[in-house]
């Protein structure tokens, strides 16, 4: 993949897919984060730019994140889970599907057929993926539980063949909004059609820079929203499918080169670091050759 798709575009880049498309039978490639941000992005930004249109989406599903999305729980980025959160309810994750039924309905927004990948982990449950499955087919979406972070490629033959049936139905892919659509009006229909808000706040600021690109002429240019991967709203704390915010956008700047309008959401830093002590420096090989200090 390319560029985190919370502050870019979150994808690999366009001449990588027209070279893909040709080595293979199908062409398998990524979008960074949740459909709200990532497969956005691609459909209305990569898409056309390269003239390409996706046969199917595969919408990547785990029973820890459906948990989290269930807001019982408080997880911190680089903390152990809370113990808690790693016994068997399905319950818990029936809690959090909200987010994954939106999921879902964002990518047939666009014309596509989705396909669920529920992404099994050793500390999952049979129940917990079973209820995953349940709200699939409550959705009339084909799933596969997949298993291949402990098997491999084989652990995915389900997964595969459930993609290979959905890319082989008709597909009416469309893209959300018109190159002619105002700016101000592009971000608009992202944040009610994907994200589930009920509107933008415009700063004076971000305001003023939407009006200056379109009299500069950028107005035909698609929008690269910068918002959290946390939550639908621009708020990470906030889980699930949550409904009655509004969109805060704090301002608009203009990426000309790379071909799109780039508006910054709430509490959104654009140059993501590492920490003082990254985790890869717990990273080695040991005397016998094995890796050490992923976990």
């Amino acid at each position: 993949s390319g560029p985190f798709g919370n502050i870019a575009t979150g994808y690999s880049s366009v001449v990588a897919d027209l070279i893909g498309i040709h080595a293979g039978d199908y062409l398998i490639t990524e979008a960074g984060f949740g459909a709200d941000i990532g497969a956005e992005k691609f459909f209305n930004i990569k898409c056309r730019a390269s003239g390409l249109a996706p046969d199917a989406a595969v919408i990547v599903a785990t029973v820890r994140d459906l948990k989290t999305h269930s807001n019982k729980y408080r997880v911190v980025a680089g903390r152990p889970l809370p113990p808690e959160m790693l016994a068997e309810n399905p319950d818990d994750v029936i809690a959090g599907a909200a987010n994954l039924r939106r999921q879902i309905a964002n990518i047939r927004r666009h014309g596509v057929t989705p396909v669920i990948a529920v992404n099994a982990f050793p500390t999952d449950y049979d129940s917990e993926h079973q209820a995953i499955m349940d709200v699939a087919a409550e959705e009339g979406v084909r799933a596969a539980i997949s298993y291949h972070f402990t098997e491999g490629g084989r652990g995915a033959v389900e997964l595969a063949e459930a993609v290979a049936e959905a890319c082989a139905e008709p597909s009416s892919f469309h893209r959300l909004y018109p190159d002619e659509l105002p700016l101000v009006d592009k971000i608009d229909v992202i944040a009610r059609e994907m994200y589930g808000a009920d509107g933008l706040d415009l700063s004076p600021l971000a305001a003023r820079q939407l009006d200056k690109y379109e009299r500069a002429g950028f107005g035909s240019l698609p929008v690269c929203i910068a918002k959290t991967h946390l939550s639908l709203s621009a708020d990470p704390k906030i889980k699930g499918a949550p409904t009655g915010w509004r969109l805060p956008v704090r301002e608009v700047r203009a990426s000309i080169g790379a071909g799109f309008i780039y508006p910054i959401c709430g509490d959104m830093r654009t140059m993501p670091g590492l920490s003082s002590a990254p985790a890869a420096e717990c990273i080695d090989i040991d005397d016998n050759g094995e890796i050490v200090g992923l976990s």
